[in-house]
């Protein structure tokens, strides 16, 4: 089809329109041009001053919020809402007691419409839940939250599902959008951990016996394992959700102190196991040709390229409170597991916290879980060293 010609087909119509919203949606517009169209079709500059900026994008063609006489408690539907420039204002008409929706056709204009609603200042229910928890904590407090997060803007067949939003699926956050309402809740420093809990879990088919599909399985031998979401084709929930761990701390109410107070990536003087080793005992270690009994374990992510230990092994802080089963299995008789990140303040402290814990619950004491001061920021050998580095 030659540029600029008009599909033939309704599909190809509305399959290019979509495509040119997506785009907008991701690159935005001129606020100057933007203004200018949304004034040529009858929003005033009181109206535009009282939402985002971002919220129109001069697709419009009219102002029909200034015309549909939108009363209190009403709920107002926005067929082809874009940025969500007529949602937000509907918003503002209906109030606490009515509804302003949304519906367009580009998956990307949604998620910007409601980021849109999230500088509005209109929140999901994490938001109150999340401040009332800062509250309550004594300066000093922590909060541990196991919660489901969305990769990606979820499908309306899983959005708009009451049974799917009980499971913690419809109503899942966006990373960005969880980090950015636990800073408004007043934890300034939060830690996420996917935990790899298998989320296709939630869509199991029915109730087994044996492994044989059965309708009335005995209760001596099964327990039923009916879905609580409905049977749809949206694909694997893996791939649009994870399970995390969000670990965060109340800083002291006395703003001097509060500067003093650690954040949640760096209390591990008082979180975590006491053992420590210093760079020259790790170096020690690792000089003696007859030492055998310990393991290195380095937590970082893509930062392990820069350099690592030498004979360090490489087990990521994201992924290892889930597969604490296999790293017990390989590490539990290992007398010595010696953990580190970049400053060994944050993701290895934690992961060796939740070794030693694991090796408590079993009543191990032949293994131990100790971290390495300083980090690799603190490893003054460099000839103790693989990869590049710039010590």
């Amino acid at each position: 089809m030659p540029a600029g010609t008009v599909p033939l087909t309704d599909e190809g119509i509305v399959s290019a329109v979509c495509d040119a919203y997506t785009d907008i949606a991701g690159k935005g517009v001129h606020t100057a041009y933007a203004e200018a169209v949304a004034e040529a079709f009858g929003y005033t500059a009181e109206q535009l001053s009282s939402v985002p900026a971002e919220s129109y994008m001069g697709l419009g063609c009219g102002n029909p919020v200034a015309v549909a006489s939108v009363k209190e408690g009403e709920t107002v539907l926005d067929l082809g809402s874009g940025a969500g420039v007529d949602v937000l204002l509907s918003a503002q008409k209906v109030g606490p007691k009515g509804q302003a929706i949304g519906m367009d056709m580009s998956t990307d204009m949604i998620d910007r419409a409601r980021k849109n609603a999230f500088k509005q200042g209109y929140r999901p229910p994490q938001a109150a839940l999340l401040k009332e928890c800062y509250r309550i904590l004594k300066p000093g407090g922590r909060l541990v939250v196991d919660d489901i997060i969305a990769k990606k803007l979820l499908p309306d067949a899983i959005r708009s599902d009451l049974l799917a939003y009980i499971g913690c699926i419809s109503g899942a956050l966006q990373l960005e959008q969880y980090k950015t309402l636990m800073k408004l809740a007043g934890f300034i420093d939060a830690l996420f951990v996917e935990t790899s809990g298998d989320l296709e879990a939630y869509k199991s088919a029915g109730p087994t016996c044996g492994g044989v599909p059965s309708s009335s399985p005995s209760p001596k031998c099964c327990a039923a394992t009916t879905s609580i979401l409905p049977q749809t084709t949206i694909g694997n929930l893996n791939e649009l959700a994870a399970s995390y761990q969000i670990y965060a701390r109340k800083v002291s109410s006395d703003s001097g102190a509060a500067e003093k107070s650690p954040p949640a990536l760096a209390r591990w003087w008082d979180a975590y196991p006491k053992d420590h080793l210093t760079s020259s005992e790790v170096a020690s270690l690792l000089r003696d040709p007859d030492r055998s009994d310990y393991a290195i374990i380095d937590v970082r992510e893509n930062d392990r390229v820069g350099g690592h230990i030498l004979r360090s092994i490489q087990w990521r802080a994201d992924t290892f409170a889930g597969s604490l089963d296999k790293f017990y299995d390989e590490y539990g008789k290992t007398k010595q597991v010696i953990f580190y990140c970049g400053s060994s303040r944050g993701r290895g402290s934690r992961c060796a916290a939740w070794y030693q814990d694991y090796l408590n619950g079993k009543g191990n004491t032949e293994s131990k879980a100790c971290v390495l001061e300083g980090g690799y920021y603190g490893w003054r050998y460099p000839d103790l060293v693989d990869g590049a580095s710039s010590l």
